[in-house]
């Protein structure tokens, strides 16, 4: 099973190492961001399963990086989670005007925080739950472990399905070849980067077949996604 990733866009390095240590140990892949403007670009590399997103930031702060966040429509089902010393209702009502889905003030239990990140990802990814997956033309069934295009079979190996289930649940966002060696071989795998190259080919070829359009995006100096506007 894949591990849900989380960008940390925090500028204060003691508390991004203690939320980096407690995230992984719980089994998210983790991301950092020391600025709202490395955030940001980030964000338009690849985008995670969620933020967690300090309120006072250099260059750019946590609420307009929120509310940047919600302007582009392919983050805007992005969970966003602002940490924060300003605990005063006003504060809360601002950060939640801005876009967030939660709004945690310092200092805050690491338990408590991936609880409730957690239940924002679950929120916004109702799909993973489900048992089947749907986009464009193509279904997979979870239980039956079987994927149709159009209606026809696609045969697929196993490391093809889950690669093609993690791009599924996500659909739109560019993932980078290390967070697909990551989410769907494991973080532990000893697996070159180049086998993710080759399984997109395999997944490409099958999905492909009979002259169907791509529907696997690759993007330059970034990785895939999964985009109805593949070349």
């Amino acid at each position: 099973m894949q591990r849900p990733s989380v960008l940390v866009v925090e500028d204060e390095a003691p508390l991004v190492t203690l939320l980096r240590y407690n995230l992984e140990k719980e089994g998210f892949a983790v991301a950092e961001a020391h600025d709202g403007e490395e955030a940001l670009i980030q964000l338009r590399e690849a985008a995670p399963d969620a933020v967690l997103l300090d309120w006072m930031l250099p260059r750019v702060s946590g609420l307009e990086v929120c509310r940047q966040i919600r302007r582009v429509p392919a983050w805007r089902d992005l969970p966003v989670i602002i940490l924060t010393a300003r605990g005063e209702e006003g504060d809360r009502v601002r950060g939640l005007d801005s876009g967030a889905d939660d709004y945690i003030v310092k200092p805050f239990s690491p338990s408590e925080l991936i609880a409730r990140l957690r239940a924002v990802i679950r929120r916004a990814r109702p799909a993973t739950t489900a048992e089947t997956l749907g986009f464009s033309d193509l279904v997979m069934d979870l239980a039956a472990h079987r994927v149709a295009r159009s209606g026809h079979p696609v045969r697929l190996g196993p490391t093809e399905f889950r690669l093609l289930r993690f791009v599924m649940e996500r659909p739109g966002r560019v993932f980078s070849r290390e967070q697909l060696l990551d989410g769907v071989w494991g973080r532990e795998a000893e697996v070159e980067l180049r086998t993710v190259d080759v399984h997109i080919r395999r997944l490409r070829k099958a999905l492909n077949e009979g002259g169907r359009p791509d529907l696997i995006r690759t993007v330059r100096a970034a990785g895939y996604a999964l985009d109805t506007a593949a070349n």
